[in-house]
């Protein structure tokens, strides 16, 4: 389970400053006023949830897409196909944030009327972090499901090139008192954003995260930037073959089964020069009470997870066992109390946006020092 500690001399400011702040800028990037809401809510939900890779500090890269032409920032998905329990959408190369918000409501609208229910998006751009559109099914009382690929940036098992995304994917569930259950993961051993992080902050990788460009073990974040991430699992020797697999599953449901873009032939990462990204994203909502009585399925992963944080730790354990989402959620009530924390470079970039486009960035408070 990640630690989200407070990076040193970082910058506090309520989630509402930074959310209207951001959707500002963007409306002065050519976003229609609800394209933006919805991207600045899912940017900033990241930020609440210290997941630093996935939220605002992206905004450089979204609007050099824009300023190149790269993306069109006032796209509207379109149905294009449908039947029975699924649809496709077509992005447009627009906004994945607001693109993914809509294929989301629409799998949960359907998924009450069907019990489940799957929407596709092709011709899309990144998505922001894929637990906020599970979460968002799981508050509608669904099982939620997210995924989407991604440039190639991890090398598949035996191999040293960067060929396959890092392809998130997320199930979100609600349980009870236990608020939500969120899985939100690459199927590599890190995002390239955790990556940028550490290079931001000074900070080394950890063991079996990336090799460089000649396939050796690196902890030096430049020389993962030149070579690759390993599937989640790292090596063959550690299972690294599963987190392949996955990474290939992920790529099958999302961009292979939507037509979009496939592994390798996505373009690089947030690239202004080389065309459209073409991401392909999919997602899923069950009801569980189309099997069962209203309420039964929440008890039930209840008292599972009740049973999981009893089990007895290992000796060495910091506390007792966690309930996958929990950590984020923790630190986003933190955010909520004092407001999100965001890295001195990170400041720094979105004062220079805000002076840039005559949208001055909101006041901070220091701490972390």
């Amino acid at each position: 389970m990640p630690t989200y500690a407070d990076p040193v001399g970082g910058r506090a400011l309520p989630a509402e400053s930074l959310r209207t702040w951001t959707a500002a800028v963007l409306e002065r990037h050519a976003t229609p006023t609800d394209i933006a809401a919805d991207v600045a809510e899912v940017l900033v939900a990241a930020d609440r949830r210290a997941i630093a890779s996935h939220g605002t500090a992206r905004l450089p890269q979204y609007l050099a897409l824009i300023e190149a032409g790269t993306m069109d920032p006032s796209a509207r998905p379109e149905q294009v196909r449908s039947k029975a329990a699924i649809e496709l959408f077509d992005a447009h190369n627009g906004w994945g944030h607001h693109a993914s918000r809509v294929a989301m409501d629409a799998a949960i609208e359907g998924a009450r009327k069907t019990g489940s229910y799957t929407a596709v998006v092709r011709a899309s751009n990144h998505f922001g972090i894929a637990g906020w559109y599970a979460l968002r099914a799981a508050d509608a009382g669904l099982i939620g499901v997210s995924m989407t690929n991604t440039s190639p940036l991890v090398a598949a098992t035996r191999g040293v090139d960067p060929v396959l995304g890092t392809n998130p994917l997320a199930v979100a569930a609600p349980a009870g008192r236990r608020a939500h259950f969120c899985l939100d993961m690459a199927t590599s051993t890190i995002t390239r954003g955790k990556v940028e992080v550490a290079s931001r902050r000074h900070e080394q990788l950890q063991p079996g995260w990336a090799i460089d460009a000649a396939g050796r073990p690196t902890t030096d974040p430049a020389a993962a930037f030149e070579g690759a991430l390993l599937p989640l699992g790292g090596v063959e020797e550690t299972g690294g073959h599963k987190g392949y697999g996955l990474t290939l599953v992920v790529d099958l449901l999302s961009g292979v089964l939507g037509g979009s873009t496939a592994a390798p032939l996505i373009i690089p990462l947030f690239s202004t020069r080389d065309g459209a990204a073409d991401l392909g994203q999919v997602f899923i909502a069950i009801d569980p009470d189309a099997i069962d009585e209203p309420g039964a399925f929440e008890r039930r992963l209840e008292a599972e997870l009740d049973l999981l944080v009893a089990a007895r730790t290992a000796p060495d354990a910091p506390d007792r066992i966690l309930i996958p989402g929990e950590p984020e959620a923790k630190a986003e009530s933190r955010s909520d109390a004092r407001g999100v924390v965001i890295d001195v470079e990170h400041h720094a970039n979105l004062v220079e946006v805000g002076d840039r486009v005559g949208v001055p960035f909101p006041a901070t408070t220091s701490i972390g020092l």
